[in-house]
């Protein structure tokens, strides 16, 4: 049955309206982000579908080439899958802002929503004030951390261009395990020398994981 087919009483749009969002189903909900279905398939019974077979949680941690595969979900819906995911994430970092960094947890919390469901490693780098006060990230690079591809000019020029004091070195392990790899020293003792050449002073360098984090500084410092 077509949604204009539907008792308008039954219709997500008109009982969001009447009732409100908590009142409705994470399928009807998510029928009203999808807005259409297919030709065979009403978008609630693709919602069901989609809830009952994968779970929210699941199509949140999804990629944009993996939810395309799905029957029913075009690059629009899956975008649009994603856009909500990444908005849940930045509300919840929202919650809990950090604006001072004083340890690797710290860090951790910064990042953690961001990354932590990540299938592929990201580097960035968070540039800091003189009182450790946050004044901007970037992302670096993303894939297979390379010491051969992440060169560090790339590194510095927005920490430069934003007038950092410090930069902290963050990147996370999909695998779940936060101990550093040889290529993980090598990239972050490169780029420690550089900044001491420089005057931007690199002030960790952490892992993260799911669950867990890791600070390497002290092993690089001993390079």
């Amino acid at each position: 049955m077509k949604i204009r087919d539907m008792p308008e009483q039954n219709r997500p749009r008109e009982r969001f309206l009447k009732l409100g969002p908590e009142a409705l189903s994470d399928a009807e909900l998510f029928a009203i982000l999808l807005r259409t279905g297919t030709i065979n398939e009403n978008v609630i019974d693709m919602s069901n579908r989609l809830i009952a077979e994968y779970g929210l949680d699941k199509l949140f941690e999804c990629s944009l080439v993996e939810l395309q595969k799905i029957s029913g979900i075009g690059p629009a819906k899956a975008m649009q899958i994603l856009t909500i995911s990444e908005l849940g994430k930045r509300h919840s970092q929202a919650q809990k802002p950090i604006k001072k960094i004083t340890c690797a947890e710290d860090v951790f919390n910064h990042f953690h929503e961001r990354l932590k469901d990540k299938k592929q490693e990201e580097f960035w780098i968070l540039m800091l004030n003189t009182q450790n006060n946050i004044i901007g990230e970037h992302m670096v690079s993303k894939g297979i951390l390379d010491a051969t591809i992440i060169h560090p000019r790339e590194v510095f020029k927005p920490a430069i261009k934003n007038s950092a004091a410090k930069i902290i070195l963050v990147h996370n392990h999909p695998s779940g395990g936060v101990e550093p790899s040889e290529e993980d020293v090598e990239i972050s003792t490169k780029i420690l020398h550089t900044g001491e050449e420089i005057g931007v002073w690199v002030a960790d360098s952490v892992i993260i994981s799911n669950e867990k984090w890791n600070s390497i500084k002290q092993l690089i410092s001993s390079k």
